[in-house]
């Protein structure tokens, strides 16, 4: 797999499987690559080319101290686009991968970019104020960076449970798929894991919204206790000119393992229109 350094000199580990369309998939937080894994093979398998990197700070990748926000993310998926040289390419981002999704679309014109994705997506804009009432208190956010320095393996073992919805009807994994997604975590910096919940929490991605030049396809599932879809799925769909919107009824968080199967048909038959 190839490695790839960016402006800033920052090595990010890369998958890059298949021929065809390129297809780059952006992973939510605190994961890496890894958890695009059903969709990968499946994609790659139906004739596309497939891209999945570790976001700097997670996986493979390197781990600055610093440096984790969005227009330095986006810049990262700049380089990733660059250095591989992709051109007609579908970008998807689950979770806070959404978000550098939107910030390519603003920030670097939607180069090279055909069609875009946003998946549980933290756009356009996670933190409650008076101008976004639908949005997450930020208690929560300085909740979970609490829980993170204090005992970050145990406080990620319960978000892990929210994340998949255990427990529900229509959600939930196996034990081990959990442990999988657990162990995805701890792999990632402990400063990167912090600094990216005041990143995806606190970014306005309002402004974004109108860059989006290109056909989207927004899916969101209706009992996402992580990203609840009111100020997410259904508002960014809402403000993007030519979206294609998909409810996952009685759908948590982790879209990308508890749906896969209806996930990666969407994604198919939407590359396919």
């Amino acid at each position: 797999m190839p490695i790839i350094e960016t402006r800033d000199g920052t090595k990010l580990y890369v998958k890059d499987w298949g021929q065809g369309q390129p297809i780059v998939l952006i992973h939510g937080w605190p994961l890496n690559a890894d958890s695009w894994e059903y969709q990968s093979v499946k994609l790659a398998e139906a004739g596309y080319r497939v891209i999945a990197y570790d976001r700097r700070g997670f996986g493979r990748s390197e781990q600055p101290f610093t440096s984790y926000n969005y227009d330095t993310l986006s810049d990262d998926l700049a380089d990733v686009m660059s250095a591989l040289d992709l051109k007609d390419a579908v970008i998807a981002g689950f979770s806070m991968g959404g978000g550098e999704v939107s910030r390519y679309m603003s920030r670097h014109g939607g180069k090279n970019v055909a069609k875009a994705m946003l998946i549980s997506s933290v756009t356009p804009y996670m933190e409650k104020t008076d101008d976004n009432p639908e949005g997450t208190d930020p208690s929560v956010f300085a909740d979970m960076k609490a829980g993170l320095r204090d005992d970050r393996p145990g406080f990620l073992q319960e978000f892990f449970k929210n994340f998949t919805g255990q427990g529900t009807p229509k959600g939930g994994v196996s034990d081990a798929s959990l442990h999988w997604i657990w162990g995805m975590a701890m792999d990632a910096s402990p400063k990167a894991t912090i600094d990216c919940v005041t990143a995806f929490g606190t970014t306005d991605f309002r402004p974004d919204m109108a860059h989006f030049n290109v056909p989207t396809l927004v899916i969101h599932g209706d009992a996402d206790k992580i990203v609840p879809i009111a100020g997410a799925g259904a508002k960014a769909a809402d403000m993007i000119a030519d979206a294609t919107y998909k409810v996952y009824d009685g759908a948590p968080h982790a879209l990308t393992s508890t749906h896969k199967d209806q996930l990666v048909d969407d994604m198919l038959a939407f590359l396919k229109v």
